[in-house]
């Protein structure tokens, strides 16, 4: 058995119950992970309160970052193997999922950081077209996706422009 964190109404963490599940082998496409550890953020809180992009349907479960070791493979799938290190990445939807684990990160550290990079490479990338030799302003610049859109706009070789409210996080900024 497995546990589950799961809400069958919109609320506070009140709402929240842990209940044991009975894991089915994964379907034709899938892999099934063993969770090392779990990234939270604030997409499952607004989730929970049902002020996301998208409502729950109940009963809803949490779960959103993980990272840990395939332990079993689906058929069709290619690419995975029992023993690989994985991350789930989120996405708009709370179940689709799946990508390698990068071997320099640990698990709490691959668990915990896609949220913030899908967003600012979103927001940069896809929808911003962001290129070489380009300004952009960050705002919120110390935030994780702030740190993330400056190391992002770094890599493409443009130009971050960081704003912040307080004079103490200048200089982790200019580091960053």
């Amino acid at each position: 058995m497995s546990k589950v964190v799961t809400f069958n109404r919109t609320g506070g963490p009140e709402v929240l119950e842990v209940i044991d599940v009975e894991v089915p082998a994964p379907a034709a496409g899938e892999v099934q992970i063993r969770v090392h550890a779990i990234g939270l953020n604030r997409a499952e809180i607004m989730y929970r309160n049902g002020q996301y992009v998208i409502e729950p349907e109940f009963p809803a479960r949490l779960g959103y970052e993980a990272s840990g070791v395939v332990q079993a493979v689906g058929e069709h799938v290619e690419g995975f193997v029992n023993g690989d290190r994985v991350s789930v990445i989120p996405s708009f939807m709370f179940n689709e999922y799946g990508m390698y684990h990068p071997e320099n990160l640990s698990f709490e550290e691959a668990a915990a950081s896609w949220m913030m990079y899908v967003t600012a490479f979103g927001a940069l990338v896809e929808y911003g077209n962001l290129q070489a030799g380009q300004n952009v302003v960050i705002r919120a610049a110390s935030s994780s996706v702030g740190l993330a859109a400056i190391q992002i706009a770094n890599m493409l070789g443009a130009r971050p422009i960081a704003l912040t409210r307080t004079s103490e996080k200048r200089d982790m900024l200019l580091k960053a």
